[in-house]
């Protein structure tokens, strides 16, 4: 683990953990890093993927802050349980109102009041690049997982919270979703991409898919690379990606091309 830089000046110089740590036994926190909480029933799921790559260096640099809050330390009675049957009858279960409330009160005593507590939700509204560029510009994000059937609604009413859906299908819980979710936003957060330009070319950024890559060999089996990318003209190149992108929307998501205003 490497430490918080030195230039880093009104920070605790710590090194933040990739391990899960226990929230109600209370952390330092990195002055000025995104924090990210996540309450799940799955606390060893975390970091997961986002202790990789660029995700995870950004994570031990302190750029941002991983705090996963074990749901099942606020359950009920020896076996804290955190379910129950559906009112009114049904399959499954559902997470219990006090349960997840409990978490949520411990859970946001340690965050800045204006970042979002979000629900993992298949009937949310489907995150987009917009969504992830807002949250990476805020101070931090609070995930609920959900489980088994559902979350009592009562909760999501209480505490106004936004429901986010990744598309059209149902996953087994919402830690997948909330490793999706904080991926999208890390990698904008400043200094974490090597290039800042890739994240203003990249698909969905300006409202269209990406064009498509080529790099070498100049050749493979067959196959060349579009001579436009090798001419040096770079108003051409700019021209040639610009149509691809165009021409790939268009076909692809002619949601997104219609939501440009674009013309089939």
């Amino acid at each position: 683990m490497s430490n918080v830089p030195s230039r880093s000046h009104g920070r605790k110089s710590i090194g933040p953990s990739l391990k899960p740590r226990d929230l109600i036994g209370g952390d330092d926190r990195l002055v000025r890093a995104w924090q990210a909480q996540v309450i799940t029933l799955l606390p060893n799921a975390f970091p997961g993927v986002l202790g990789e790559s660029l995700t995870g260096t950004a994570l031990r640099e302190g750029r941002w802050q991983l705090h996963p809050v074990d749901l099942r330390g606020f359950g009920e009675g020896r076996h804290r349980n955190v379910d129950d049957t559906p009112a009114g009858g049904g399959a499954g279960m559902v997470l219990r109102a006090d349960v997840m409330g409990r978490a949520i009160d411990t859970a946001r005593e340690t965050m800045p009041k204006d970042a979002p507590l979000i629900y993992l939700s298949p009937r949310g509204r489907r995150f987009d690049q917009a969504r992830a560029r807002a949250l990476a510009a805020g101070p931090g994000v609070t995930l609920i997982c959900g489980r088994f059937e559902g979350l009592d609604q009562r909760v999501i009413d209480h505490y106004d919270i936004e429901e986010l859906s990744l598309g059209d299908f149902v996953l087994s819980g919402g830690e997948i979703a909330a490793q999706a979710v904080l991926d999208a936003c890390v990698r904008l957060l400043p200094g974490v991409l090597g290039n800042a330009q890739s994240t203003v070319e990249e698909s969905f950024s300006d409202g269209l898919l990406e064009h498509p890559q080529y790099t070498r060999p100049a050749e493979w089996r067959g196959a060349t690379i579009p001579e436009v990318l090798t001419s040096g003209d770079h108003g051409a190149v700019d021209r040639w990606r610009r149509e691809q992108s165009e021409g790939l929307t268009r076909a692809r998501r002619p949601d997104l091309w219609q939501a440009r205003g674009g013309q089939d």
